[in-house]
């Protein structure tokens, strides 16, 4: 497991926990031992473990195809979390969203978000855990080794979708805490034209948008857009000597990310590139044809799909606009008698956390406990608006501490945990509760 610590976020809900005390008297000093005790019953339970990730990667909660069978899926989901979750003895409410509506006028319904409450001891120190629970979609047939929704165990490492991202790291903040409750009780448990016809004749949508699109990053990666750099921080000296201090096998980060080649060459570039300068990737075409085989049609309308990773102090208004004006203004160069719509579906403003923050101290004593090492500050570009939204709202410091690797593959094929980092996870989260509470004395 990579001892990091995510201070930088800039997606997607679906499960929250508080946890108020509760499992022991985290107010007063852990008796000797406690930490050994609890590593010890993590271990010897760790099959059941591995069962119940098993039983929950096996669910089907898939968010992003608006299907009635996957939004079922979800349901039964947030089900089997409910039941884990009140096992503990904890209060559990299912938020009810209501609906989405389609563009074809059907509507599904939204999965619930979970409110669980645990303790109400006023003079114990708060946690309050965030985690989703709803999955990218996986077939078989895209790569995977697998069946993506059976857990497959190779090598120590637990395949299967949601692993990784993000069953795997909640159901180990629930191990934790079920953990302390098991030593506690010593209780287990448009129309579109043929190419022959109107090829060569026509201003065809698909050539705008490869033009849109191939006019927005270059081959280094530099985003084109006019002014879109202007408000990212510069880069201090203390900065600097944090991508220094990082330990990081650059051949062997190639290597497990199956990459032939980065576009930077020195560690510090990449970790910069990683995680104070913004990124433009571009994911798909909608309304191409992508089957096997020819079909030789102009598509008569085509969607393209990019996103743009904010950084601090970037403004997602601003950035809207700098996208909007630069691509209207490559159009109108281009004298199509198409039309062309820009649209912004999700924007989110960076984030960045306070590592002085008294949780950021446990969470590196705990690291140092269990895994013998120093963990390294990183920043992420992985989407998690609750992060902000919680940190605004509550007034309270947030923080991220990862249980997965870097080859993972979250949102990809093979999605993958290792057993020893799911295991290890849930001794991790037990030793973060001890000195938090240490701390909060």
């Amino acid at each position: 497991m990579d001892p990091t610590l995510r201070r930088m976020v800039c997606p997607v809900l679906a499960f929250l926990l508080l946890l108020e005390g509760g499992m022991l008297s985290l107010s007063s000093p852990p008796p000797a031992g406690l930490l050994g005790r609890l590593w010890q019953h993590i271990d010897h339970h760790q099959d059941e473990l591995v069962q119940a990730l098993k039983e929950w990667v096996a669910v089907e909660s898939d968010s992003v195809q608006p299907l009635p069978r996957l939004r079922q899926e979800l349901s039964r989901m947030m089900g089997l979390a409910s039941e884990r979750l009140r096992n503990l003895g904890a209060s559990v409410d299912a938020v009810d969203l209501g609906t989405q509506q389609l563009p074809d006028g059907q509507t599904l319904p939204l999965p619930p978000i979970l409110l669980a409450e645990l303790g109400d001891d006023p003079r114990k120190p708060t946690v309050c855990f965030y985690g989703h629970l709803d999955v990218q979609p996986a077939r078989a047939e895209d790569g995977w080794l697998s069946d993506p929704y059976t857990l497959t165990e190779l090598d120590g490492k637990l395949y299967g979708r949601g692993t990784t991202d993000n069953k795997g790291p909640v159901l180990a903040w629930i191990n934790a805490v079920g953990t302390f409750r098991a030593l506690k009780q010593v209780k287990c448990r448009d129309q579109d034209f043929h190419s022959g016809t109107f090829g060569g004749i026509l201003h065809e949508p698909m050539t705008d948008l490869v033009a849109l699109l191939g006019s927005l990053v270059d081959s280094s990666g530099h985003i084109l857009i006019p002014g879109i750099y202007d408000q990212v921080d510069p880069v201090m000296e203390e900065e600097k000597a944090m991508y220094e201090a990082i330990d990081l096998d650059l051949e062997e980060y190639r290597h497990s990310s199956r990459v032939r080649k980065f576009l930077f060459d020195s560690k510090e570039e990449i970790l910069m590139h990683l995680w104070r300068y913004p990124s433009l990737s571009i994911h798909g075409i909608e309304g191409a044809f992508d089957e096997p085989g020819a079909k030789t049609v102009i598509p008569g309308r085509v969607l393209g799909k990019f996103s743009i990773r904010l950084v601090p102090h970037m403004n997602t208004t601003a950035v809207e606009k700098q996208v909007k004006q630069h691509l209207e203004h490559v159009f109108s160069a281009r004298n199509s008698a198409n039309q062309v719509a820009v649209s912004m579906t999700l924007g989110l403003q960076p984030w960045v956390a306070n590592v002085r923050d008294r949780q950021y101290l446990a969470a590196r004593r705990a690291i140092r406990a269990v895994f013998g090492t120093e963990p390294d500050m990183i920043r992420d570009g992985s989407t998690i608006p609750i992060a902000r939204i919680f940190q605004d709202t509550l007034q309270k410091s947030v923080m991220m501490l990862p249980l997965g690797a870097v080859d993972d593959g979250e949102h990809s094929q093979n999605e993958k945990i290792n057993r020893r980092n799911y295991i290890e996870g849930s001794k991790l989260f037990a030793a973060f509760f001890l000195e938090l509470a240490e701390l909060h004395q």
